[in-house]
């Protein structure tokens, strides 16, 4: 099987194995990656961790799981701009430095196999974990808690300080979901990276695992363009225009469809 296709055998699994589907994303950027080895691996960083964890209830243990990872390194990275290095999970586990989806999903992967409860949430800009049933959040960069105060104050960061906050800002996540985001990710770091054939197949991951929107065709067709593709780009144009409900915008994807309908000129 190709990488795509074991990382959605893995999101079929019950329960779905998120951070094997996380490295079979990964390994599709990079053929000599091994995902077995690296769940090997992951062994000993499991190990270390859980022989330092305080003597608390399974609850109460996933802020000292993340303040662990703090220590040991494990911290968002702040290079600028952004390279796919900090989305690509093998990557962030040799740099030791990665966005917060990607801190996450090695916490997440840590608390299932120390049985500890912890959650994904999709939150906008900063992705957070969630203990089930407590009163706050986490933040995956060193486990600070985050309460309603301090989610508005993130939001209003990353989002501008006319966004609301809302209820669904702060709902649990499934696996798939987290692997969309990472997918999305993925495809504006290689995009920003000037690596459109590889921002191409997470643009195509995208569309395969979320449900249809014109962004997501409209992210593609933009790299078709960039591979001067001008057939492909119009298949995501014409899906764009389907699903576009603003009438301005209607206006402008129809224009752009009749230019590419247009017979090229040849020189």
């Amino acid at each position: 099987m190709s990488p795509r296709q074991f990382c959605l055998a893995c999101l079929e699994r019950q329960p779905p194995a998120l951070f094997e589907a996380a490295l079979w994303v990964a390994a599709e950027h990079d053929a000599s990656l091994q995902p077995d080895q690296v769940l090997r691996d992951l062994n000993s960083l499991q190990q270390r961790i859980g022989a330092s964890l305080p003597n608390l209830p399974a609850n109460e243990l996933a802020q000292a799981l993340l303040r662990r990872l703090g220590e040991l390194d494990f911290h968002e990275d702040d290079d600028s701009p952004l390279r796919p290095h900090s989305a690509l999970l093998h990557q962030v586990l040799l740099r030791r430095r990665g966005q917060p989806l990607s801190l996450a999903l090695i916490a997440l992967e840590l608390a299932r196999r120390l049985d500890i409860p912890l959650l994904g949430v999709n939150f906008p800009g900063h992705f957070l974990l969630r203990v089930p049933g407590a009163d706050h959040l986490l933040d995956p960069c060193g486990g600070r808690r985050l309460y309603p105060r301090d989610c508005r104050e993130l939001l209003s960061r990353s989002q501008g300080a006319d966004t609301v906050l809302q209820a669904g800002h702060m709902q649990t996540c499934s696996a798939q979901d987290m692997l969309v985001r990472l997918s999305r990710n993925l495809r504006q770091l290689h995009r920003l990276a000037g690596d459109y054939l590889a921002a191409l197949k997470d643009a195509e991951r995208v569309l395969q695992l979320a449900p249809p929107s014109m962004a997501d065709h409209l992210a593609r067709a933009e790299l078709y363009q960039y591979l001067d593709c001008p057939q492909a780009e119009r298949f995501d144009v014409q899906h764009a225009l389907l699903l576009c409900d603003d009438p301005a915008q209607r206006m402008l994807l129809g224009e752009r469809l009749r230019q590419l309908q247009a017979p090229r000129a040849v020189h």
